[in-house]
């Protein structure tokens, strides 16, 4: 098995990184069999977007200061690990962006889309679900379409709902909401095309964020599912992402 080792510099990281390549070998992104990521969540992330071109699966270990998508750290047995890890396909969402200079951005995320007001101006915004609009004007800090994946995130936090993994859904989760007042979010059809449009956005100007872009002064906001590039994260037999995510609805 070749194994592609990432991992950011760091006290913690870097003993492990150099036992990991001594005992097994290091081999360039393009020619590995598996990504071994060693780190945090975030490290898993980056490794996930690295890796989804090259359909290449990922394995994360622990040695961040979060690590609900990753296994423990362990040196030994590493290769035994890999080959009898639970296999976890994801989807990404693809964001397309238009901004008030006219520009258009695309990007990925496995967690999370979301707008958000870059004032102190309130955003101001419509929803629009499958051609049919939702919400002619949605008066919050901003909303969140959430992956699965992502629903026990920034999602959570803004008290939208945790969605098991294997359930074919996203979450559409406003962020302290203003106007209308009773609207708390929504649970859709993952195949869902869902279209966001800034009113007076010169006054209440808004950003969009995926996993580790953003992209100013948005006008227009397009969120789709991937569904032709997913990818696949492995977890020790032991450390079912399933029963992570059901998990996280009983932490009290």
């Amino acid at each position: 098995m070749k194994i592609h080792f990432s991992a950011k510099r760091g006290l913690r990281t870097s003993s492990v990184l150099a036992q990991l390549v001594k005992a097994y070998g290091h081999v360039a992104l393009e020619e590995a069999d598996v990504i071994v990521a060693i780190g945090g969540d975030g490290s898993v992330l980056h490794a996930l977007h690295h890796a989804r071109p090259l359909a290449i699966p990922v394995y994360g270990m622990n040695k961040g200061s979060l690590g609900f998508l990753t296994n423990t750290c362990q040196i030994e047995n590493l290769p035994d690990r890999l080959t009898k890890a639970h296999r976890v396909t994801i989807f990404p969402l693809t964001m397309k962006a238009v901004t008030a200079d006219g520009a258009t951005y695309e990007a990925y995320a496995f967690n999370e889309v979301y707008l958000f007001r870059a004032t102190h101006q309130t955003a101001k915004i419509s929803v629009t679900i499958n051609g049919v609009k939702r919400l002619s004007e949605l008066v919050s800090d901003g909303i969140i379409v959430a992956t699965p994946l992502g629903s026990t995130a920034y999602n959570f936090s803004a008290h939208g709902p945790i969605i098991p993994l294997e359930a074919y859904l996203l979450a559409l989760t406003p962020i302290n909401t203003f106007r209308p007042r009773s609207w708390r979010g929504a649970l859709l059809n993952a195949s869902s095309i869902l279209e966001f449009s800034i009113h007076e956005a010169q006054k209440r100007p808004i950003n969009a964020v995926t996993d580790f872009t953003e992209v100013r002064d948005v006008l227009t906001l397009t969120v789709v599912q991937d569904e032709q590039h997913p990818a696949t994260l492995l977890f020790d037999q032991e450390t079912s992402l399933q029963d992570r995510i059901l998990g996280e609805q009983f932490n009290d």
